[in-house]
């Protein structure tokens, strides 16, 4: 497979929108078995907030984790930019080391404590700076792990099911304050969730991966912010359930 990373852009050449800022073709990953990604092709545009979803075992993961470079795959042609990050469901905190550290983990210079800090006050977590992490809630540990992806200075933010494990009040919180960093940076995000709901909320495109390539693409053209009730919310979120193979109550089904 080729990786090819977009060098550093300077402010004049920084993508704008409508620019691709990642280009996917003929992905292939397989292990051992039938292929999980099978001749993939994907384009995600410059600033934009795209969602992906598909059955347990579709390849989501496995798709993001190549964009991040920690999942090499044998076939196909990634382009991609060369700065980005990636918050998994987990925190993966260290233990032994203070929040501010964990966030500035890998980064280089004297002021690594400084930009830590800033990357704190933007999740609301600047009182934590010396905290340990066993002393933080899930939510808490959860905006860690998204400083540390703040402090690199992505344009490429990747995100695998990132609120999984919150309760629904945190959940919530962590969805709109995703959101206003994706509007204040202007990043490009690919967001990995199985919740049909929490795709229509952030999302302005949602992808649907079936047998190893992108089955469904389908814009969300809903104003911000997004209400439950709202009538074109209900009829995407028929849509995209159906896509899925389930109905409204979550019954899959039959033959799909």
């Amino acid at each position: 497979m080729t990786l090819l990373q977009n060098p550093t852009p300077s402010a004049e050449t920084r993508l704008t929108r409508g620019e691709a800022a990642v280009r996917v073709t003929g992905l292939t990953r397989s292990f051992g078995g039938p292929a999980i990604l099978d001749g993939l092709d994907l384009e995600l545009e410059a600033g934009s907030f795209t969602v992906l979803l598909g059955r347990s075992g579709s390849g989501k993961s496995t798709l993001l984790r190549t964009l991040a470079g920690l999942d090499p795959a044998p076939e196909g042609t990634v382009s991609m930019p060369k700065e980005r990050a990636v918050v998994f469901q987990e925190p993966r905190l260290l233990p032994w080391k203070r929040v501010w550290r964990n966030v500035a983990l890998g980064v280089p210079g004297n002021d690594a404590r400084e930009r830590a800090a800033a990357a704190l006050a933007e999740t609301e977590l600047a009182h934590r700076l010396d905290a340990w992490p066993a002393t933080l809630s899930g939510g808490e540990a959860q905006r860690v792990a998204l400083a540390r992806a703040l402090v690199r200075e992505p344009r490429l933010m990747l995100l695998d099911e990132p609120f999984a494990a919150l309760d629904a009040l945190t959940r919530l919180r962590m969805q709109a304050l995703v959101a206003r960093l994706w509007q204040e940076h202007d990043f490009t995000v690919l967001l990995v969730t199985h919740d049909v709901d929490e795709a229509l909320l952030l999302g302005d495109r949602a992808l649907v991966l079936e047998e190893g390539r992108i089955g469904a693409d389908i814009p969300i053209p809903l104003d911000r912010p997004r209400h439950h009730g709202h009538p074109e919310f209900q009829r995407l979120r028929r849509r995209l359930l159906a896509t899925l193979g389930v109905d409204e109550t979550g019954t899959e089904h039959a033959g799909s």
